[in-house]
């Protein structure tokens, strides 16, 4: 039997003609993947950039409250591991560099993440810096992430200058929220996140109230108590490996309550 490798070939067969223009159209385009407010494509630059702000923080590293619990203080890389293992070399100790107070990105090493998780709600303080020399521009400038289990991706980068898609800007909820505002301090100087979780109420399998997160840049509110799908009770921390020498210093976490007893 006759089988040919392409629909105009097929016409040529059969018909005597080449019909390939009409069999070989292509298929319509699927619609784009739209942000939560279902007006923008997701990474659309067609969509308004925040506003430019004054930051709120001066760099100065912001003491740990009574009770929190330190991810990082600048002497020991003790509370981090690599995200993945080689299971030729099981040995997890996180593969970034230690140096006057904070931890450096070395690139192309891997995520770090957390040996402990975050339980509850709380209010995680981090403080970061992207490169002093600019390099790239767009998602390659200055670019890491901050991943709490169980939440999106609330995006670093260096948005000093630096256009990009909005939802990808430095405090976004990457592909989801963009920032309120433009909060970004100069490239090289230390800017900080205070982020605040409020998790998911939940009873059995019934979620009766969504978790929440607020983000403040650099002591400016960016994102406002934004409601979000999970039901998670406690997440690790972890930081992205985005090809970037980002710097992190000062992290810690002050629970609020205890895990409530009705969640699961």
């Amino acid at each position: 039997m006759y089988s040919p490798k392409s629909p105009s070939l097929l016409c040529t067969a059969l018909l005597g003609l080449s019909c390939a223009p009409a069999l070989l159209a292509q298929a319509p385009k699927p619609a784009p993947r739209m942000t939560p407010d279902g007006l923008w494509p997701v990474h659309s630059m067609e969509r308004p950039r925040p506003e430019v702000v004054p930051p709120q923080y001066d760099g100065t590293p912001r003491p740990a409250p009574t009770g929190a619990v330190i991810l990082l203080d600048g002497t020991s890389l003790s509370q981090w591991k690599r995200a993945k293992t080689d299971p030729a070399n099981p040995k997890d100790d996180a593969p970034w560099k230690l140096e006057n107070g904070f931890m450096e990105v070395v690139p192309k090493t891997g995520t770090v993440v957390t040996r402990i998780p975050l339980s509850g709600d709380g209010h995680l303080h981090i403080e970061w810096a992207t490169p002093a020399t600019v390099s790239g521009n767009g998602q390659g400038r200055g670019n890491s992430g901050v991943f709490i289990g169980g939440y999106p991706e609330v995006q670093v980068l260096d948005s000093w200058k630096n256009d990009t898609y909005p939802d990808g800007q430095a405090g976004a909820l990457y592909g989801l929220y963009p920032p309120l505002v433009n909060a970004s301090r100069p490239p090289g100087e230390w800017q900080a996140y205070d982020i605040v979780l409020t998790r998911a109420k939940v009873q059995g399998d019934t979620v009766l109230e969504k978790q929440r997160l607020s983000v403040w840049h650099n002591g400016v509110l960016i994102q406002d108590h934004v409601a979000l799908e999970g039901r998670a009770q406690e997440g690790t921390l972890s930081f992205q490996d985005h090809g970037n020498p980002v710097r992190f210093r000062n992290i810690w976490f002050q629970p609020f309550t205890p895990k409530r007893s009705g969640a699961q």
